[in-house]
């Protein structure tokens, strides 16, 4: 941890002295030396260096053809370097900068990526903390962006993607609500897992996870007493899941709730 945030510190530290470095060495470029030199910086994996060079870039010709692409060159930038707040930053700025660019819909779609790829970090893997602790407000923003790209740009080369990670993201952040109802079942927040089931029924809707939310609705319903409740639910997940294996884990029967994981 100590050698983490060691090697983020002087990545701070070395990325303040760059700028005044390299607006010492570039004075009197084109923009589109500048643009080429941030390029060749990007493909050296330099990121950020190349972030400073399309600074420049920007700041010296901000009417010029070069200075829209090196906005949007910063976002992916920061995205490639690994860091996600910055890059949703300058993808914010260019929509709100030039939100009929031909290569908004691009944009959108690094947005999305960026929490996508956030939510999916490799310590979200290795991570012991408790799925139902974690916060999914990088899932949520990723599908608001992936959505807003489909929406907005539905012929875009990128919707197809977009459509495909909503799809995951749609059940991940149901499959986030069920694990928390789950929990609350275990416990005996009964009102709580049927609110929390509930709500993952009713936002995301078809997502698979949705099988054992109406499970969790019914048992929970059961327990606290609520008969017309408990039916409706169960009406709902028969419809729906007509062979589900939960049948045959405890929705006709009482059963202790460790038991039925």
């Amino acid at each position: 941890m100590l050698r983490s945030l060691a090697f983020i510190l002087a990545l701070l530290v070395g990325g303040c002295g760059l700028l005044p470095e390299l607006k010492d060495e570039t004075a009197g470029w084109s923009a589109n030396r500048l643009y080429s030199a941030a390029k060749e910086a990007m493909g050296d994996g330099s990121y950020d260096k190349a972030v400073k060079y399309f600074e420049i870039l920007e700041a010296r010709y901000p009417y010029g053809r070069f200075a829209q692409q090196a906005q949007i060159e910063i976002a992916y930038a920061y995205h490639k370097a690994n860091e996600p707040a910055n890059a949703i930053a300058a993808c914010d700025r260019f929509i709100k900068l030039h939100p009929n660019h031909p290569n908004v819909d691009y944009v959108y779609y690094l947005k999305g990526l960026v929490n996508f790829n956030e939510d999916l970090g490799i310590m979200g893997y290795i991570s012991l903390q408790d799925q139902s602790e974690r916060d999914p407000k990088a899932a949520r923003e990723a599908f608001e962006s992936f959505k807003d790209l489909v929406t907005r740009f539905p012929n875009s080369k990128y919707a197809a993607d977009a459509t495909a990670r909503m799809k995951y993201l749609v059940n991940a952040l149901a499959s986030h609500e069920v694990h928390v109802a789950r929990y609350y079942m275990k416990r005996g927040a009964y009102v709580a897992a049927a609110s929390r089931a509930q709500f993952a029924v009713k936002t995301y809707l078809d997502a698979p996870a949705n099988e054992e939310a109406l499970f969790i609705m019914v048992k929970a319903y059961d327990a606290l007493g609520l008969e017309d409740l408990r039916d409706d639910a169960e009406r709902v997940m028969r419809t729906n899941f007509p062979s589900s294996d939960y049948y045959k884990r405890g929705l006709d029967r009482k059963e202790p709730w460790w038991k039925l994981w």
